[in-house]
């Protein structure tokens, strides 16, 4: 035992381990670990041999790739046809006149087609006005809308037609036709193709106010009116039912109040002529006149002169009337005329324009027609069956007090709009106005 030995010498001798040679390589490396093959790991004595990690084995096959969509060669796109959108023809005049007259030739054949009257007497149809165009049709409005119009025979027509024809004058255009014992005014007028003529069929008696629809607060405002004096105006468009309107007024005046009326028309419309009796028992007259010598100032002289209670005039139409109306509305008369406009502000910008006409200013006239004035009525029919519409604006009764309207006309400022609206909702309410 050796003295730096740490063994005892009895002790086994542990077998050495051979050294191990690196094999020489004496072939390529591809021939020792050929590809695709693991290698082998050597085992070491007294150790359990290693097993080898299998590896993953390699897909010969190539993966599946998701089929490509398949492309479509465009297709050029289709062209819309052309389309050759023809002209409308122009008609000329002639070939309209024509093609109606066609069309009324037609209808005629075929009542239903335009509707018609037959085998009546021109006094036994109801209608207002009717139509007689130069190629001696005739026509009245069809009761169907506003404006529509129909295709009329009478039997007695050739023989209507003659009397309208001779009662002409050659003279005045306007003029009345009394044909079996019915009153007709009638207007005859020259157009393109010859004479024409409008003929209104005027109703036998006058109508009671109250069956016109007049709103209740205006009927009695109205009626209160009839001791007053002033100019009370009734505007509107031809065919609304003016003179009807101041008819009944005047007939209601002369039934409760009594009194002389003096009328003054061209021509004579309604039937007013005659006596009436009051409740109290007293009496009523009015006489209505034509214009001497068509001069409508010569007759609102003589309606002066012979004192009556209440003068109306027809028509206001030119400045001589119209300073005549407003004179006898300041001097103690109630004077009611019929005129045409658009609207309240219109007739009173109308009236003052037709007074400075005669000669005065216009100042002047503003403020004579702020003396004179007081009342103006517009009123429309529409509908079918037509309705009466009504709107209004009234000056103060009593001169001494004052009156908004009555400043607004010496002022030339005509905003009404809001007074017309607040004496509407004094009317609608029953309240007074002044």
């Amino acid at each position: 035992m050796s003295l730096f030995s740490s063994k005892p010498e009895n002790a086994p001798q542990t077998p050495q381990r051979p050294a191990m040679r690196k094999p020489e390589l004496t072939a390529p490396i591809d021939a020792v670990m050929p590809q695709n093959k693991p290698a082998t790991a050597q085992s070491i004595p007294g150790q359990a041999p290693v097993q080898p990690r299998p590896q993953a084995q390699v897909m010969s096959q190539p993966m599946p790739q998701a089929p490509r969509a398949q492309q479509v060669p465009l297709q050029p796109r289709p062209q819309a046809p052309r389309i050759e959108i023809p002209r409308p023809h122009v008609m000329t005049k002639e070939e309209h006149l024509a093609k109606i007259m066609k069309e009324l030739a037609e209808a005629a054949k075929k009542p239903d087609l335009i509707p018609c009257e037959h085998l009546k007497d021109i006094n036994d149809v109801p209608f207002s006005d009717v139509y007689i165009t130069p190629d001696k049709k005739c026509y009245t409005w069809a009761a169907k809308s506003d404006a529509g119009l129909k295709v009329v025979d009478f039997t007695d027509y050739p023989e209507f037609l003659r009397q309208i024809e001779d009662a002409y004058d050659g003279k005045n255009r306007s003029y009345l036709l009394t044909y079996k014992g019915r009153h007709y005014r009638v207007e005859r007028t020259i157009s393109g193709d010859g004479p024409q003529f409008c003929a209104r069929k005027m109703p036998v008696s006058v109508p009671d106010l109250k069956t016109l629809g007049l709103p209740q607060g205006l009927y009695k405002y109205l009626l209160s009116l009839s001791g007053r004096s002033g100019l009370i105006l009734l505007a509107g468009p031809t065919g609304s039912g003016k003179s009807t309107t101041i008819s009944a007024l005047l007939q209601e005046y002369l039934q409760i109040k009594g009194g002389y009326c003096f009328t003054i028309e061209d021509p004579i419309e309604l039937p007013l002529d005659g006596v009436y009796l009051t409740p109290s028992g007293e009496l009523g007259l009015c006489k209505q006149t034509t214009p001497p010598d068509g001069l409508w100032q010569e007759g609102i002289k003589s309606a002066l002169r012979s004192k009556p209670r209440y003068i109306y005039l027809g028509e206001i139409r030119d400045p001589n009337v119209a300073s005549e109306a407003l004179r006898a509305a300041t001097s103690g008369h109630l004077v009611l005329s019929t005129i045409h406009a658009n609207n309240v502000a219109d007739s009173i910008n109308s009236l003052v324009k037709y007074a400075a006409s005669s000669g005065i200013s216009e100042e002047m006239a503003f403020e004579l027609v702020a003396n004179g004035f007081l009342g103006c009525l517009h009123q429309i029919l529409s509908g079918a069956p037509k309705r009466i519409s009504v709107t209004y604006v009234f000056a103060n009764p009593d001169l001494s007090a004052g009156c908004q309207v009555r400043s607004m006309l010496r002022n030339g400022k005509l905003n009404l709009s809001t007074v017309m609206e607040q004496q509407k909702i004094k009317m609608d309410k029953g309240m007074p106005l002044f």
